[in-house]
C-alpha cells in the first residue's frame, strides 16, 4: 500500500507541474496583449467615478443552473447604468465568470463608450475542504487551487482589457471559516506566483494581485493572527482588500448596536438614520485598525473594501427575533452613507452585492446570506436604489423580462411598517 500511495502522489505530483507548465505562456507569441487605452488597476482604485461592486447572476437555488449571457448581459446594463465600473467575481471553476467577460466583450462592441471592468477571484480552500473528511488547515487542496490560478491567469491573458485585478482566495484566512481555511503562507505562495509571472512577462504587468479577507485576518483584530506570513503576504500584494460587516456584528459584537434613548422621541427614519451611522463608524474602526497594523509593515499599501454590505431580511441572529439589523430601510441607509464615506476618503468600496442569490442558503429563503442584494432575485430595486428609479436610470431595462420596479410599489410608509429599533443603548 506504501508503496501504491507513492505513486499517487508522484502522479499528482506531475499532473500539477504539467497544468502549471502548460497554464503559463513562455513563448513571445503567447505574451499577454498590451492594454490598449483602458484604465489599469492603480487608475481606477480610489476613483470615485469608477464605483465597484461584488457580482453573483445566480437565478436558482443551485449553481448548477449556470446564468445565461443573454441573462448576465441584462445584468451588466443594469450595473452600468447604475455607474458601476467594476465587479468583484469569486472562482473561476464555474461557467459563470466567463459568460460575464463575454458578455462585457460583447456590450463593449456594441457601444464604444460601455465601460466595466473586473477584478477576478480565485477559490482557495484547504486540504479536505468540503468533505467528509476533516479538513488539514495546514495544508491546501493543491489540485483544486492551481486550476483555480491557471484558470485565472488564462482569463486575465485572453480577456486583458477588462480583468485589472486577481483576488487570491475568499475568507480564506480568517480561522471561523472553518470548512476551507488555510495559513497566510498559503496565500503569499499563489500571490507571489502570479507577481513573478508578472516578472516573466506571462502576466499583465499592470494587473493587481490581492486578497480578499475579513478585517481580522488583515491584522487589525485578535492578535492571533498577527505573525511573519502575514507581514509578508501585506509586502507582496499590489494593495490589501479587506471585509467589514456590521451588520453581523450586530449579533456578534453588539456593544455599538441599539438606540439611544434621547433618539425615541425623534421620527423612526431619523432615529434609524442615527443608528445606521453608529453601524457606519463601526465599519471604520475595523478598516482603522487594519490601516494601523499594514503601516507597521508597508507605509505605501493603500487599502480598500473588497466587501461590505447590508442584508435586507434575516430570520436568524440579525431579524426581528434577533438583533432586528435586517429591513430594506435600514439596508439602503448603510449603502447610502458607506458610498459617501468610501467615495469621500478615496477608497473603493467592492459593495456586497448586487443582486439577492438565493443558492447561498437554499433550505431557508428567508436566510440573510440570500437576501445582500440591492436588488432583488426578481430585479426590483430595494430601498437603496429607489431614487434611481425616479431619476429614470433604468428605462428601458428588464431582468429576465420584468422591467425595474420599486420593492413595496415604492410605498415608503409600508416599508416602515417592517422597520424595528434595536435594543436600547446607555447614553
Amino acid at each position: 500500500m506504501l508503496k501504491v500511495r507513492t505513486i499517487y502522489r508522484f502522479l499528482a505530483l506531475l499532473w500539477i507541474i504539467i497544468i502549471v507548465s502548460c497554464g503559463t505562456p513562455t513563448s513571445k507569441n503567447n505574451n499577454p496583449k498590451k492594454s490598449g487605452s483602458t484604465k489599469t488597476a492603480a487608475q481606477i482604485l480610489g476613483d470615485s467615478n469608477y464605483l465597484a461592486i461584488c457580482y453573483g447572476g445566480y437565478r436558482y437555488d443551485t449553481r448548477d443552473s449556470q446564468p445565461s449571457l443573454v441573462q448576465i448581459k441584462e445584468d451588466m446594463k443594469l450595473l452600468h447604468a447604475m455607474g458601476i465600473k467594476v465587479l468583484r467575481t469569486y472562482n473561476t471553476k464555474f461557467k459563470e465568470i466567463e459568460t460575464i467577460l463575454e458578455s462585457i466583450t460583447e456590450l463593449q462592441k456594441e457601444d464604444s463608450t460601455f465601460e466595466l471592468y473586473v477584478m477576478l477571484g480565485a477559490w482557495i480552500d484547504c486540504e479536505n475542504a468540503w468533505t467528509n473528511k476533516p479538513p488539514n488547515h495546514e495544508k491546501e487542496n493543491e489540485v483544486a487551487n492551481t486550476m483555480e490560478i491557471k484558470r485565472a491567469v488564462d482569463l486575465a491573458n485572453k480577456y486583458p482589457n477588462i480583468v485589472k485585478m486577481i483576488s487570491v482566495g475568499n475568507e480564506a484566512r480568517v480561522k471561523w471559516a472553518t470548512a476551507y481555511f488555510v495559513q497566510p503562507n498559503i496565500i503569499l505562495k499563489w500571490v507571489n506566483y502570479l507577481q513573478n509571472l508578472k516578472k516573466e512577462n506571462k502576466l499583465d504587468k499592470n494587473i493587481w494581485i490581492t486578497s480578499s479577507d475579513n478585517f481580522a485576518s488583515w491584522g487589525g483584530g485578535d492578535t492571533i493572527y498577527h505573525c511573519k506570513d502575514l507581514e509578508n503576504l501585506i509586502q507582496a500584494v499590489d494593495f490589501v482588500s479587506i471585509h467589514t460587516y456590521p451588520v453581523l456584528d450586530t449579533h456578534y459584537d453588539s456593544d455599538f448596536w441599539g438606540s439611544k434613548k434621547s433618539e425615541l422621541q425623534l421620527p423612526k427614519n431619523e432615529a434609524v438614520e442615527m443608528l445606521m451611522q453608529r453601524a457606519v463608524e463601526f465599519a471604520q474602526k475595523q478598516y482603522n485598525s487594519v490601516e494601523k497594523y499594514v503601516r507597521r509593515v508597508d507605509t505605501t499599501k493603500r487599502i480598500h473594501i473588497g466587501e461590505t454590505g447590508w442584508a435586507s431580511t434575516s430570520d436568524g441572529f440579525f431579524g426581528p427575533d434577533g438583533s432586528k439589523a435586517c429591513d430594506e430601510f435600514k439596508a439602503g441607509i448603510y449603502y447610502k452613507l458607506m458610498r459617501k464615506w468610501t467615495n469621500e476618503a478615496k477608497i473603493s468600496c467592492f459593495y456586497f452585492e448586487a443582486f439577492d442569490e438565493k443558492w447561498k442558503a437554499a433550505g431557508n429563503i428567508k436566510d440573510a446570506e440570500n437576501h445582500f442584494g440591492l436588488l432583488d432575485i426578481n430585479g426590483r430595486a430595494k430601498y437603496g436604489l429607489w431614487h434611481l428609479v425616479d431619476q429614470g436610470v433604468f428605462k428601458g431595462l428588464k431582468r429576465d423580462g420584468k422591467t425595474i420596479a420599486k420593492t413595496y410599489d415604492g410605498k415608503l410608509e409600508d416599508l416602515m411598517k417592517q422597520v424595528e429599533l434595536p435594543k436600547i443603548l446607555k447614553d
